[in-house]
């Protein structure tokens, strides 16, 4: 940039100097419109000029000399710190200290998400007794904010509020939608392990064991060969019932990372689910091993799981007539996909499910899962991002319950999603 540009700055930098030299330029005469910041800067001793007592204002700037401008400015206690996280490796090698002018120029970020969701239901799981009709649909508005603070070099900490806004239902504009505060949790080092701790987003299993918030803490060790422990308490609501609890969970898996083959084995126990509604609740322990492998742009995914669910400590085998399917596989595909950042990329998707009762608590798939009896069955997809931070999914979901066939439920998912 020019020199003289620079100039423009002197105020934004809060330099201050308690009186003005002279005019120490030959070629900045006194009606130059900076001729007050160019003394200002000068006086303070922030700016130097050639040895021929010129100043050079139409020269252009090298990153270098910009950086010994904003190193004198700090050196006055001026108010520099996104000029120091942006010229931190020149600051750095003139041996100026700006690790934590940086982390202070960013400690808090807020960015946000709105979601505009419409999703129709149909099939015998629909059923509305009251008028023998088998259609249904989901229509709302999901609002979220992020708040991320840095802690300290090592620590950062992570809170988001959410809101949903119904447009369809009992609950639909109301007014009196919950905002509740979702996730608060930190992330940080401790000796050579990451740790994630707090009410945080679980994903076990690529989400087909669970896949929703949970107070807990995550701690993993290694890079391309990765061990990873993990212990709290999941989510109310996710099980049989809207009102049961989530129960307490305790698991571990093992990772490798071969490039274009990742792998995975683990193992999730969850214990006293539904404690308050059946006094002594539910146990689940859930045993898996999956991999997928990327060829371009395309990702095969595949996984199989094994469960055994118990209540008062009797296989619940026992009280399910016929049994039922305590294990279970999925396979996916995936090419390309969306990016928030690029306008005009996009993917698709599909996702084959075969999956007993006991192999899952909180799938992530939004088709019907039929708590408490298993599911099967499949879906696709196609994502597209319309500009920059706008993306838009289709889907289509086709399921049926595994105890009872006839039991099947067939939607449409849409949704548009900013994000800033």
């Amino acid at each position: 940039m020019k020199k003289s540009l620079v100039l423009a700055m002197a105020m934004a930098l809060g330099v201050t100097a308690s009186a003005y030299a002279a005019n120490p330029f030959s070629d900045v005469p006194a009606g130059h419109w900076a001729y007050d910041s160019i003394n200002k800067l000068a006086a303070a001793g922030v700016i130097e000029g050639y040895g021929d007592s010129t100043f050079g204002g139409d020269k252009l700037m090298t990153r270098y000399e910009m950086a010994q401008i904003v190193a004198k400015a700090m050196a006055k206690g001026a108010n520099v710190d996104k000029l120091a996280a942006e010229f931190a490796d020149e600051l750095d090698n003139l041996g100026v200290r700006v690790a934590n002018l940086e982390k202070k120029a960013d400690n808090v970020k807020v960015t946000g998400e709105l979601r505009y969701k419409y999703m129709s239901k149909q099939g015998d799981a629909n059923v509305d007794h009251s008028s023998d009709s088998e259609n249904s649909f989901e229509n709302d508005l999901r609002s979220r904010i992020w708040v991320t603070g840095q802690i300290n070099d090592d620590w950062s900490y992570t809170g988001m509020i959410e809101n949903t806004q119904d447009f369809y239902g009992e609950n639909a504009n109301k007014g009196d939608e919950d905002t509740s505060f979702q996730r608060a949790y930190v992330e940080g080092k401790l000796g050579g392990m990451a740790v994630t701790a707090g009410r945080y987003n679980a994903f076990f299993a690529n989400g087909n064991i669970y896949d929703a918030r949970v107070d807990g803490v995550e701690a993993s060790y290694g890079d391309k060969v990765k061990v990873t422990g993990f212990a709290g308490k999941a989510s109310d609501g996710l099980t049989l019932g809207d009102d049961w609890e989530g129960g307490n969970y305790a698991g571990g898996e093992l990772s490798a990372n071969f490039d274009k083959l990742n792998v995975a084995a683990g193992y999730v126990n969850f214990k006293d689910i539904a404690e308050d509604a059946i006094t002594e609740g539910l146990d689940d322990a859930i045993w898996y091993v999956g991999a997928d492998y990327t060829m371009g742009d395309v990702n095969l995914s595949a996984m199989y799981l094994k469960g055994d669910a118990s209540f008062k400590d009797v296989d619940l085998d026992k009280f399910v007539a016929g049994g039922y399917d305590d294990d279970g596989w999925t396979v996916g595909l995936t090419y390309k996909g969306a990016e928030a950042s690029e306008a005009g990329s996009w993917g698709l998707f599909a996702n084959y499910y075969d999956l007993g009762m006991g192999t899952y608590v909180a799938h992530t798939t939004d088709a019907n899962v039929f708590k408490g009896t298993g599911f099967k069955g499949y879906g696709v997809g196609a994502n597209y991002t319309f500009a920059k931070n706008i993306v838009g999914t289709v889907a289509y979901y086709d399921t049926e319950a595994k105890l009872d066939s006839d039991l099947n439920d067939q939607r449409v998912w849409a949704d548009v999603t900013f994000t800033f």
